[in-house]
């Protein structure tokens, strides 16, 4: 066969899983910082793309067909995501990692992938990227920015653990395969899903909202923002590192992380363990 069973898929992340687990600590920093950057290119990507277009369904789509090339680049160059590291518990459940090491490996990644993708959103809002459309690109950016901090609590987490499902069976859906083409075409279907829902991606997020963060900063595009917009003060203030962290990052990243463990690894570890070990 040109492709791996689903038993396959788990007993070969098991063991992949061990490997990231040991990798040291500064090689998964810097793997996390590309994979940020990667993601946060998706996430800029889809935000050019869309900023001019006021049919939502049409922004979605669009999006959806876009963004999946940030984690093209995470499977094929090898990165390190938080996300679909969640699928690691695999390995502990196959005795094959550490706890310890899987908590490293999600402590170290997460940073490296916050860094890179601050990174990308600092250089994007900084230095011009943002200046499509008069400035349109940049409020844009806000807007969306601030539709994420206002998020309820309990919508964050729930629209992360769905996000989630998706990103780890897209990581498993890519594993499947023995070629490049192959990785791509299963990690595709996933990844444009949760993005045409609208489903929330703690690293993609950690662009987005920094992003517009920044963008914010900048008095010309705040302007831009109130005055061709029509944004008031009080809209705007939705737009906060409280914001960020509190309302969407923390409930987040946990709903990312019950997505991943609980309605994917556990699973179908334990639906194919007895194939695994044999």
């Amino acid at each position: 066969m040109n492709f791996f069973t689903p038993a396959e898929i788990v007993k070969n992340y098991g063991a992949a899983g061990k490997k990231k687990a040991e990798m040291p600590l500064l090689k998964m920093l810097i793997l996390g910082f590309l994979s940020g950057m990667f993601i946060a290119l998706g996430a800029a990507v889809t935000n050019t793309a869309g900023h001019s277009i006021d049919n939502v369904s049409a922004v979605r789509i669009l999006s959806g067909l876009l963004f999946p090339g940030g984690l093209t680049l995470v499977v094929l160059m090898g990165g390190e995501l938080f996300t679909g590291n969640c699928l690691m518990c695999i390995s502990v459940l196959e005795k094959q990692a550490k706890l310890s090491g899987v908590l490293k490996n999600w402590a170290a990644v997460y940073v490296g992938n916050l860094a890179g993708s601050l990174f990308t959103a600092f250089a994007c809002a900084k230095f011009g990227q943002m200046n499509y459309s008069g400035g349109g690109l940049a409020v844009f950016t806000m807007k969306l920015a601030a539709s994420k901090c206002s998020l309820p609590f309990e919508n964050a987490f729930v629209l992360g653990v769905f996000c989630n499902i998706l990103v780890c069976f897209a990581v498993l859906a890519a594993m499947s395969a023995k070629d490049t083409a192959g990785k791509v075409l299963g990690l595709f279907f996933p990844i444009c899903f949760f993005v045409v829902c609208g489903f929330e991606h703690s690293v993609a997020n950690m662009y987005y909202i920094p992003a517009g963060l920044m963008a914010l900063s900048n008095d010309t595009y705040k302007q831009a923002a109130m005055n061709a917009y029509g944004y008031t003060e009080a809209q705007l203030a939705a737009l906060s590192l409280k914001g960020f962290f509190i309302n969407n990052l923390i409930p987040v990243t946990i709903g990312n992380i019950i997505g991943g463990m609980i309605f994917v690894s556990i699973p179908l570890y334990l639906l194919h363990k007895k194939a695994v070990h044999n």
